[in-house]
């Protein structure tokens, strides 16, 4: 792949963003490419990719708008935030509709977050998510992000055990797992993200995506206007 400029390629679940550029690499060998912006290896959709000269504009693409959709999951917690993680806490909840909606209120606008220790923030050169894995906990700074808007689209009551669906914009470098956690929190229940999708990278759309197999170099854009 000679050209320089961005591909919107819709990363499935299972595979890591890493494993995406890699695969692209290996596909095109390019000179450069890189991603915009760590998806979780559970979680699918938009990743975008930056090939050749288009590296240099990593920042223009990581401090954009994202768009996610993201289902929590009431009753129970977990040490990574999904259901991929260690079982740390359970219990039947009791939680209404109308309970839900009073609290997005209170996570919409600009909050703090502290960033999970499965993140790939570094501290001392190291990443989190490294240090997770040997069994260390280390204290994280607060940081603040946006939520422009937070909106319920779907919520199944269940036996104990509910699970809302949200539609999240939010800035750059917010942690919908965390996010999830804290609203669970904020209602006095536990709570994991069951689902993860991004829907959106700034002007780049879930709809517009390629599977990874599919990618060549026609779908090498500039940052739309």
């Amino acid at each position: 792949m000679t050209g320089s400029g961005f591909l919107n390629v819709f990363k499935p679940p299972g595979m890591t963003s890493h494993d995406v550029v890699g695969y692209l690499r290996r596909k095109f060998q390019p000179r450069k490419i890189g991603h915009g912006g760590t998806l979780d290896p559970v979680a699918c959709g938009v990743l975008v990719c930056l090939v050749n000269d288009a590296t240099k504009r990593s920042s223009e693409i990581s401090g954009t708008r994202k768009i996610y959709l993201a289902e929590a999951a009431f009753g129970i917690k977990t040490d990574t935030g999904d259901l991929e993680g260690r079982v740390i806490e359970t219990g039947d909840v009791n939680i209404e509709e109308k309970n839900i909606l009073e609290t997005l209120e209170r996570f919409t606008g600009e909050i703090e977050q502290i960033p999970p220790m499965t993140s790939a923030i570094k501290v001392g050169g190291k990443p989190l998510y490294k240090l997770a894995r040997k069994g260390l906990e280390i204290e994280r700074a607060v940081r603040k992000v946006t939520i422009y808007s937070l909106r319920l689209r779907r919520f199944s009551e269940g036996p104990g055990r509910p699970a809302a669906l949200f539609e999240v914009e939010c800035s750059g470098g917010t942690y919908v797992r965390t996010l999830v956690e804290d609203i669970g929190r904020a209602m006095g229940a536990p709570a994991v993200t069951s689902f993860l999708e991004r829907m959106a990278v700034g002007p780049f759309r879930v709809e517009d995506a390629v599977n990874p197999d599919e990618v060549s170099e026609r779908h090498l854009v500039d940052l739309p206007e």
